[in-house]
Order: structure tokens, then C-alpha cells, then sequence
């Protein structure tokens, strides 16, 4: 593999989107030319970029998805002490598919380009509540990372910058989402090139406060004073409040060009290798949820199952998820084994025809997640309302959500109704469900899942029994591992990072998880 430095900030050739009726435009521009015209084209090829390939290895942590095959995304799977895999976000944070086209680079120099540029003021706002985002699942997925020094290589010549203290991180995080959602200003420049909401200030404001209520409940462990004060500031209706509907989801709408970055999991060459886990499966099971026959499917497989998906079943009563612990070899010993069709196994898949599709979109942000964080609040009395009617609303969103995916995965009405009359909200477990929803809501958001799971120790799973995993893991993986690249390349940089926050290891946790 080449060597390149990951924070070199020269940009790149890169195919920069924009936004158009049919979704995205293939836009080839002089990458210097671009940086000196539009920087719409940066910010919309940051958006675009930021919808990564990864959601599978934090899934199967939460046991979302399992590959119970050895050397197929194994770290998530089995705990094991490394896997390339962990470097996913990094890698495409930082520096993307080529150098300089990662969200981290592109955003910093967009804010650089229109800083001071009162005619760009919003797409200079807009850009510091994205870089919020980004950081977040940065910090949320490996602790300390370059943050003050990142995206300086071509305007400070900094090609190995230093790592940030992660509880610094997030405090600007906190600072720049709260100012940058308040400057916003519709009556200045509207930019039309957004992928998420053609530059609507409104839906922007909501996006930044959503995203800081988020951001405000990391704290929930370990400074609750903090997180009521920046819940309070997210909610305030002075400033635009929260998400408020569907149409307000932040996410990137692919097509059959720009196909979404999981379609190679559900469609394409590894599509035969992902199952459905256990836990998730059987919870659908259990509580009767309607979303699981949108969701889920059992293949009967035929001897090529990638030439075609062959015969589906949708029926909720047949799923059955994968079980962890095993691996191709030893999980035909699993008590309720369910046999092979062709070469693959005939465990629940995810539906090709609704989620799975090539065209289905990446959500990042949405509606039914900062409901159920205000549930929680309410539970925590961080804010007034009632905590059921927001739980009531999260779930509904969910399933509400399903239809962005597929008009044929739309969730009737009465289904919504006799589910949650059959799973009452109840104060004593208020907890327990409304985060056990938020893992659901967060179904192929995998970091956000992942974060929350650790914040909030729900939903209660059992720990992954594969045999040989990682000794440094005591449940389940709290971050994941630097570049094997930074060790060797940023050598200074990387030491004090792992001495400042403990070692580089798939169980030192971050510092919300205590």
C-alpha cells in the first residue's frame, strides 16, 4: 500500500455533487478552480463524502449484523485485537478516496475560503456545524484525534499535526454548534448547492440543533449539569429548535449512479456474507415489530447466491438472526441451525427490495433519533414534556422513516397503533426502551448506534463468546484502533495521544463512556 500523509490538504482531482431535482450531478472541476470560485462545490462533495462504507463493523459490535466468517470484517465480529477495518473512518474522514477529498480537508478549506467572506456567511456556518458532525463520530469512534491542527497542510504546512484532548474537542464542538446554528441568517446568501436541504436555513438551524441535543447527551455520564445546559439551548424555539418531521432528516439521497456505499453489502460481491444478528432479529420477533418484515428476509437461496437473491420470505414468524461465537466453520454446531442454501447460510438478510437497495439513502441525522433523546431528557427532567408522547413520536418517526427508503416499506398507521399498545411506555424500564428504540431508529448508522449503546448501556446485550478475543475488551469494544500508519508516520503526535488517554486498544473507553 502506498504511503501518503492523511492530512495533507492539497486537493485531490475529485468528482464534486451538487444538488439537483434528480439527486446528484456529475460535476468534473479543475480542483484549483474550484477552490477559488465556488466553494459550494467543496462543501457539497464533504456532505457527499461523509456517507461511509463502515456501518457494518460498529453494527455488528452492537450485534445489529453479523459476518460469521473468518477474515470478513472480523474486528466487529469477534472482538479479535485488529482489523483494517477499524481504520474506515479514519482513513475516509481524513483524506477520503483520494488525497485531500475526505470531509475533514474539504470542510476546513471552505471555511478558510469564506471566513471572511460576508456574501458566503451561511455556507461558512453551515460548514462549521457539518465539521461538528464529523468530529463527533471522529472522537466517538477512536478518543483523541487531530482537531485544532487537521486540515492545515496546504495553508499551514502542518502534515503532522498534533492530537487534541477529546474532552477539548467536544467542548468546541458544543461552542461551534451553538454559535454556528444561531448565526445563520435567511436573509443572506441561500446555498442551493446543499445536498440535505438546497440551503433552507430553518431545516439547517434544526440540523444543528438536533445535532447539538446529541452532542449535549454524551454528557449524561459524567457532567449532567452540562448536558441539561446545552439541551436547554438546543430545544430554545428563539433560536429554531429541533427537528420537527421526516422531511427534516439529514441524509444523502444516492441513485442508480451514485449508488449508496452499502450497496456492495446487500448487492453486490459480499452481499452473501451479511446476516441479520441474533439479538436484533429476535427483539423484532418479540415485541412484534412491524418494520421487521421491511427490514428482514430469509432467501431461499439458490447454488449461486450472488448470480441472483432467489426466493424471499418477509414473514416476521420465519426470521431468524445470526448467532455470534461462531465462525463458517463452527456455526452449523449452533443449537437451532438453520442449514445452507447454495453457498450460503439461511439466516435473515436485510431486504434488497427496501433498505438494501442500491439507491437507498444514508441517514445521519434524523427526526426519530432527537425524539427519543428528548424522551430520555425529559426522563432525566433535564427539560419539561412528557416522556411517553416523545417516545410515542420517535417510534412512529422510525417507522414513518421507512418509506424514505421504499414506498413499499411504508409502516400503516394501525400497525404503529397496536404496537405501541402492545409495548407500553412504562416510567420503571423508561430508560431501557427509549434506548433499545434509538438502536433500532439507528439501524445502518452504525456510529451513532455504537455511541449511544456505550453511552447509555442499552439495549442489555450478552458480550460476543468467540473464543480468542481481544484481552484488553472486558464486554464489548468502547473505540476503535489508530492507523497503523499514524504509529509510524506521526510517531511523536500518536505517543502522546495514547499516553495522554490511554492505550491503543479496542478497550480503553472514551471519555463520555465511564
Amino acid at each position: 500500500m502506498k504511503k501518503i500523509h492523511i492530512y495533507l490538504t492539497v486537493i485531490g482531482l475529485f468528482v464534486g455533487a451538487t444538488s439537483c431535482d434528480s439527486g446528484f450531478e456529475d460535476v468534473n472541476k479543475n480542483p484549483v478552480l474550484a477552490t477559488t470560485s465556488d466553494p459550494a462545490y467543496l462543501f457539497s462533495n464533504a456532505q457527499f463524502s461523509s456517507a461511509l462504507a463502515t456501518f457494518h463493523y460498529q453494527s455488528e459490535i452492537v450485534q445489529q449484523i453479523n459476518t460469521p466468517y473468518t477474515g470478513v470484517l472480523e474486528g466487529g465480529n469477534h472482538n479479535i485485537v485488529f482489523d483494517p477495518n477499524s481504520n474506515a473512518n479514519f482513513n475516509a474522514m481524513y483524506i477520503g478516496t483520494a488525497t485531500g477529498s475526505g470531509p475533514v480537508n474539504l470542510l476546513g478549506t471552505v471555511l478558510r475560503l469564506t471566513k471572511d467572506n460576508p456574501l458566503r456567511a451561511n455556507i461558512y456556518q453551515m460548514s462549521r456545524i457539518w465539521k461538528a458532525y464529523v468530529f463527533m463520530v471522529l472522537v466517538d469512534t477512536y478518543g483523541d484525534v487531530p482537531y485544532f491542527d487537521a486540515a492545515k497542510g496546504y495553508s499551514d504546512g502542518i502534515n503532522l499535526p498534533k492530537y487534541d484532548d477529546q474532552k477539548l474537542i467536544y467542548d468546541d464542538i458544543l461552542k461551534e454548534l451553538d454559535e454556528a446554528t444561531k448565526a445563520l441568517d435567511a436573509t443572506k446568501s441561500i446555498e442551493s448547492g446543499d445536498l440535505f436541504y438546497k440551503g433552507n436555513i430553518a431545516q439547517w438551524k434544526k440540523l444543528g440543533n438536533s445535532l447539538l441535543l446529541r452532542a449535549a447527551m454524551r454528557y449524561t455520564k459524567i457532567d449532567e449539569a452540562k448536558a441539561k445546559t446545552y439541551v436547554a439551548k438546543a430545544i430554545d424555539p428563539a433560536n429554531g429548535g429541533v427537528m420537527t418531521a421526516n422531511t427534516d432528516n439529514a441524509l444523502i439521497a444516492f441513485n442508480s449512479t451514485f449508488n449508496s456505499p452499502n450497496a456492495n453489502f446487500f448487492q453486490g460481491t459480499e452481499r452473501g456474507n451479511v446476516y441479520l444478528g441474533k439479538p436484533f432479529v429476535d427483539y423484532l420477533k418479540t415485541t412484534g415489530d412491524p418494520r421487521s418484515k421491511v427490514i428482514a428476509v430469509k432467501y431461499e437461496l439458490p447454488a449461486n447466491p450472488i448470480a441472483t437473491a432467489g426466493k424471499e420470505d418477509t414473514d416476521p414468524a420465519s426470521q431468524q438472526g445470526a448467532p455470534y461465537g461462531y465462525n463458517e466453520s463452527t456455526i452449523s454446531t449452533e443449537p437451532n441451525f438453520p442449514g445452507k442454501s447454495g453457498s450460503a447460510f439461511k439466516y435473515s438478510q436485510i431486504n434488497r427490495r427496501t433498505l438494501g437497495k442500491i439507491d437507498a439513502p444514508e441517514f445521519f441525522v434524523t427526526y426519530a433519533q432527537t425524539q427519543l433523546l428528548l424522551a430520555e431528557a425529559a426522563q432525566r427532567g433535564y427539560i419539561t414534556g412528557d416522556a411517553k408522547t416523545y417516545y410515542e413520536a420517535g417510534v412512529r418517526a422510525h417507522m414513518n422513516q421507512m418509506a424514505q427508503y421504499d414506498a413499499s416499506a411504508a409502516i400503516p398507521t394501525a400497525s404503529q397503533d397496536a404496537y405501541l399498545t402492545a409495548n407500553p411506555f412504562a416510567a420503571a424500564t423508561a430508560l431501557n426502551q427509549i434506548n433499545t428504540q434509538y438502536w433500532i431508529a439507528s439501524f445502518l448508522n452504525g456510529s451513532e448506534a455504537w455511541a449511544n449503546f456505550r453511552r447509555s448501556g442499552f439495549p442489555a446485550l450478552t458480550k460476543n463468546p468467540y473464543p480468542g478475543a481481544d484481552p484488553s475488551v472486558k464486554d464489548f469494544i468502547r473505540r476503535l484502533v489508530y492507523p497503523v500508519l499514524e504509529k509510524s508516520v506521526n510517531t511523536a503526535n500518536y505517543n502522546a495521544a495514547v499516553a495522554r488517554q490511554g492505550p491503543d486498544e479496542l478497550g480503553t473507553h472514551i471519555f463520555w463512556d465511564k
